[in-house]
């Protein structure tokens, strides 16, 4: 019986110890595997994007029938060039400048850039650094691009010195407008569609809705990728921080309802950090920067109508030509 006993015993603490060793094997394969996740997630947030046969053939302000200018300024710090058009309205010194989204491009902008150069404003449309015309550079999620964002205040500041400026952004470009224009009082007003609250939480969202596991924890541990990666950290790019400091200059949010990229959330934080004046629009069942299209002239009448409430009213309705290229 104790021999019995004793061999019970002895085959009861292999297992335990093959367990363990099993356990432990799995944790730390489970471990290596949130590493590997991260090291991608921190990858893909700043990795050039890749050339393509078709980055050309875009909708430029030719099909528009606006006049432009295709310019060029420096950054803040750098080397590279930021390219961008110029849509001009001599009778005025109020500016809009608008910001594309995250791996998006000037082009995209083309049309609201358009009704706004009609309404009487002069429009700079630009790339960040990595996007557009400029692909092929690293990018992030936000930190740089508020540098070139300020980069393009100073270009239109050398342009037009008594310039009125306003800007509209999408996506990470709201966030990035609102960041930038906390940097810089020659901004006046901001309209800020599908903006994120903080960089931490909106790829911690996107993360977990693509991989169904807890997307903090990636997020987290990507953040010790990236200064290496994008020179940042998540903790530099919280638009929720900022809103506060753009008192007593009006913001305009804007958000889908539905938008599952950037949850509305997200809005609703940033409309409760900012100051008056500010006011918010939820496009109710509105995807991702949406709202334009759910009713395209309400959206252009509601964007008009607060740059002339808060920048002055443009001048008549336009239509042009094409222009020769600048340099700054």
């Amino acid at each position: 019986m104790a021999n019995i006993t004793i061999a019970t015993r002895t085959s009861i603490q292999r297992r335990v110890r093959k367990a363990a060793t099993a356990s432990a094997v799995a944790t730390g394969g489970a471990m290596l595997g949130a590493v590997g996740l991260a090291y991608y997630v921190a990858h893909v947030l700043t990795a050039p994007k890749r050339a393509d046969p078709m980055d050309d053939f875009v909708m430029t302000p030719f099909e528009t029938g606006a006049d432009f200018e295709e310019v060029a300024f420096a950054p803040l710090v750098g080397e590279y060039l930021l390219r961008g058009w110029w849509l001009p309205c001599p009778e005025t010194d109020r500016v809009i400048i608008g910001c594309h989204g995250y791996r998006g491009s000037k082009a995209q902008l083309v049309g609201i850039g358009t009704i706004l150069w009609r309404a009487g404003y002069n429009v700079l449309l630009f790339d960040f650094n990595g996007h557009g015309a400029s692909a092929g550079s690293s990018v992030t999620l936000g930190y740089h691009e508020t540098q070139d964002f300020c980069a393009a205040i100073e270009y239109v500041t050398r342009r037009m010195p008594q310039a009125q400026i306003g800007v509209i952004g999408f996506s990470m470009g709201a966030s990035v407008a609102i960041m930038g224009a906390a940097q810089r009082p020659e901004i006046r007003c901001v309209i800020a569609d599908s903006p994120f609250a903080t960089h931490l939480d909106v790829v911690s969202h996107n993360v977990e809705r693509v991989t169904h596991i807890s997307g903090r924890m990636i997020a987290r541990l990507a953040d010790q990728f990236l200064p290496y990666m994008g020179g940042y950290r998540s903790s530099d790019v919280q638009p929720v921080r900022d809103a506060a400091l753009l008192a007593p200059r009006p913001l305009l949010v804007i958000h889908g309802t539905a938008d599952e990229t950037i949850p509305v959330e997200h809005a609703l934080q940033v409309y409760r950090a900012a100051r008056q004046p500010k006011d918010l629009w939820l496009a109710e069942g509105a995807a991702h920067c949406g709202a334009y299209f759910l009713d395209r002239p309400y959206y252009c009448e509601r964007a008009i109508g607060f740059f002339a409430r808060y920048l002055g009213e443009g001048t008549q309705e336009r239509s042009g030509t094409i222009r020769g290229e600048e340099t700054a």
